[in-house]
């Protein structure tokens, strides 16, 4: 039922995902976090995924104590499941799952007693914090990441927009080593003017490292047909600093 709510094939002329090679921020995985709920939803946003080019998604669900309780044994579960779903309807992608890491107490006891997190690729590590007030002992945490031996990608940082007014933030994540993530919907009006703005600053700061949709539902999937989100990308591409290609 839900496969007519988006365009099904690129209109002529119209950015093609799959130059950015793959996606590696969605919520794919079925009934596991705001994502899809179910198995046929998830099944048709993938559908969906196909039709805009991509061939190889990373999935990454929530793993954030207070509301989505994920663990590592259980996402890669779930995820045994969706690709023998993908397999079995002949979808023709490559179907991954690594996981956002909100940096909350419980994250923190994992990277202290050195339990493996899921990594997009190597020894990437997507990781978000509070998009409503600044996280105290935010660095502490990704400075005991890196200890491990993790790379933290700091997801959709254009959204916390608390940094609006204290953006020299940006350049303290940046100058410990963090890869910044852009979600492609920021460049629209998805999630406002704020947001759409810091992610243009961030683009003219060259501080963008990643591209990803952060699919969760599809009006988002509609949302990736606008035109508007074109230009912006393919100059990331061009820029040669996205890393996509290299998942």
């Amino acid at each position: 039922m839900f496969k007519f709510l988006f365009k099904s094939k690129q209109e002529p002329g119209h950015f093609n995902f799959g130059e950015l090679g793959t996606d590696m921020h969605s919520h794919l995985l079925p009934g596991i976090d705001d994502g899809a709920p179910d198995l046929e939803t998830s099944l048709e946003l993938i559908r969906g995924m196909v039709a805009l080019g991509y061939k190889k998604l990373i999935t990454t669900p929530h793993i954030m104590w207070d509301m989505y309780q994920n663990t590592r044994e259980g996402i890669l579960e779930k995820l045994e499941l969706l690709k023998r779903a993908v397999k079995e309807n002949n979808i023709n992608v490559e179907v991954h799952a690594a996981a956002e890491y909100f940096l909350d107490d419980h994250v923190e006891q994992l990277v202290k007693k050195n339990e493996s997190l899921l990594t997009i690729s190597g020894n990437m590590v997507l990781v978000e914090f509070s998009m409503a007030y600044p996280s105290h002992g935010l660095k502490d945490i990704l400075f005991e990441m890196q200890m491990q031996g993790y790379q933290p990608v700091i997801a959709h940082p254009e959204r916390y927009i608390y940094l609006e007014n204290n953006r020299s933030f940006y350049d303290e994540l940046k100058d410990i080593g963090c890869l910044f993530q852009l979600n492609v919907l920021s460049l629209g009006m998805t999630y406002g003017k704020s947001v759409q703005e810091l992610s243009h600053y961030l683009i003219k700061k060259q501080y963008y490292d990643l591209v990803g949709t952060d699919l969760h539902h599809f009006r988002h999937l509609d949302g990736l047909h606008n035109a508007a989100l074109t230009t912006p990308v393919k100059k990331l591409l061009d820029s040669g600093r996205i890393r996509n290609l290299e998942l």
